[in-house]
């Protein structure tokens, strides 16, 4: 281990275990049963922060205009005009679904190696089906329009093609997933106080209003719920009517008023008809216990179209002035990763909604390796949203424990130098936090863990409430696991000598 690697050290507790009370809501199908977290080499000892990474070259800030890719560089939209690019319907007609619609897209650009390696990918990994907007494929490899070769080189390097086209090739040989990774990784639905009404923290719930989304994120959260069935999952299902799953939560929240915050997600709120999601908001807004609404959706980035939609834009105005009359803040989270993927048409959309009265459009974004796990790439994307677009850097989660995900995740002594190599660069205000999402437990920073064992790369984290769950116990620690082909050779070796093992 290296001098800056934190000492081996493992507490006495650290099982993992489900609630007794047999309330998991989601079908039993054998593929997210808990296991006990693995016996470590040393004693529990307070965790302190270190790097333990490379030093990378200075930061230096330089602004950069946002750019709009010219989609007319691709021989299938080369007829494409700027008022059919800027039509949500147009955008949601022509996603691309399939390694046939991607070349129907690129021509020749795109090599037949490339669309080998994606249809593998589909059959043998992919935990999401392929959906992608024209205005997300547009900012894969912007700059190549010509020799296939290059074309292909740069679109397979393209760092939001990495998580929204994902190809064999991409996962890791020998640990496509960590042993210890499930299709409900934060155990939501365990958690719910209704079908889709996760009441996981004391004064906040989460409401998943439906399971569809605009465009599929590969390393997305709710892969055991959104989207439809993939050859290695059968999706979970809402069963409920959205009229009836709507009005239990509305019921649920009345009784309930320490819930002061709602989530309202899915899925994505851009593909729920404007008319009813305005009318469960209002709703929403009438009940005196709720103070906080936040909207969650990743199309202001992946389909900034659906949000400049005048109805649309007109709708979010009345819903905030409703907001604002009656105190309650009202903003919108969404989804980048990189700042490429941040374009004019994405500022736009978010200087219409804060035009319209939200107070706050916010980034939620994911640190993920080969995308944005370097302190340049964090900054550029937070300088093209704060600066340029007008949305908050909020929060980037370490990467779920989910299933073919570990060629994204990043251990968390990484993020914990990325943590400390971004601050002084922004503003206070607009500086995120990098977080942990330990199951059982909820966000934490990263900095917080009880318990880091670095060799076998387990952290161990404490709770201090017990929502939806048994209450917590002062020394019950609960872990997370670093992906293991970062860890070095004892801990890699000891993970090995586990296959097999439940």
């Amino acid at each position: 281990m290296s001098p800056n690697d934190d000492t081996p050290r493992h507490p006495a507790d650290g099982t993992s275990r489900r609630p007794t009370d047999g309330t998991s809501r989601r079908p039993a199908d054998g593929t997210g049963t808990a296991r006990p977290a693995v016996a470590g080499p040393g004693t529990a000892q307070p965790v302190t922060a270190g790097s333990g990474t490379a030093a990378e070259r200075p930061y230096v800030y330089a602004r950069r205009a946002l750019a709009e890719p010219d989609w007319r560089r691709l021989p299938g939209w080369r007829g494409v005009t700027e008022a059919q690019w800027r039509d949500a319907q147009w955008q949601r007609a022509h996603c691309v679904r399939n390694p046939a619609q991607l070349r129907a897209v690129t021509g020749d650009l795109l090599q037949d190696a490339f669309l080998a390696d994606l249809a593998a990918d589909a059959a043998r990994f992919a935990t999401m089906s392929m959906l992608v907007t024209p205005q997300l494929l547009n900012v894969m490899a912007p700059d190549e329009a010509g020799d296939p070769a290059a074309f292909t080189v740069a679109f397979l390097a393209n760092p939001v093609r990495r998580y929204l086209v994902p190809v064999a090739s991409d996962r890791h040989p020998v640990w496509p997933s960590h042993p210890r990774a499930e299709r409900d990784s934060l155990h939501e639905a365990e958690m719910w106080a209704v079908e889709g009404l996760t009441h996981r923290y004391p004064t906040k719930v989460l409401a998943e209003l439906l399971a569809t989304c605009p465009q599929y994120c590969g390393h997305c959260t709710r892969m055991d719920l959104v989207g439809t069935s993939t050859p290695q999952v059968v999706k979970a299902r809402l069963t409920l009517r959205p009229v009836d799953r709507q009005e239990l939560m509305l019921d649920y929240l009345k009784r309930t008023p320490a819930v002061r915050d709602v989530v309202v997600s899915g899925g994505d709120l851009a593909n729920m008809p404007w008319p009813r999601l305005e009318a469960f908001l209002l709703r929403l807004l009438e009940l005196e216990s709720v103070r906080d609404i936040r909207l969650a959706t990743k199309a202001l980035v992946g389909l900034p179209q659906h949000w400049l939609q005048p109805a649309v834009v007109e709708g979010v105005g009345r819903v905030a002035a409703v907001a604002r009359a009656r105190g309650v803040n009202l903003a919108v989270h969404t989804h980048a990763n990189h700042a490429r993927s941040v374009t004019p048409l994405v500022a736009e959309a978010a200087g219409a909604l804060l035009a319209a009265g939200v107070r706050d459009v916010r980034n939620q974004g994911v640190l993920m390796r080969g995308v944005n796990a370097t302190s340049h790439d964090l900054l550029d994307l937070c300088f093209a949203l704060h600066g340029e677009a007008g949305i908050l850097p909020y929060y980037f989660y370490v990467c779920d424990l989910i299933p073919n995900a570990e060629h994204w995740r990043t251990p968390l002594h990484q993020a914990r130098h990325l943590q400390e190599a971004i601050m002084g660069h922004l503003p206070g205000y607009a500086t995120p936090r990098i977080v942990c999402d330990v199951p059982y437990v909820g966000k934490r920073w990263v900095h917080q863990a009880a318990a880091y064992d670095r060799e076998r790369g387990v952290s161990y984290w404490t709770r201090s409430h017990g929502i939806g769950l048994e209450p917590p116990g002062p020394e019950r620690r609960f872990p997370f696991y670093d992906p293991i082909d970062t860890l070095p050779e004892p801990g890699r070796r000891w993970w090995a000598s586990q296959k097999g093992e439940s």
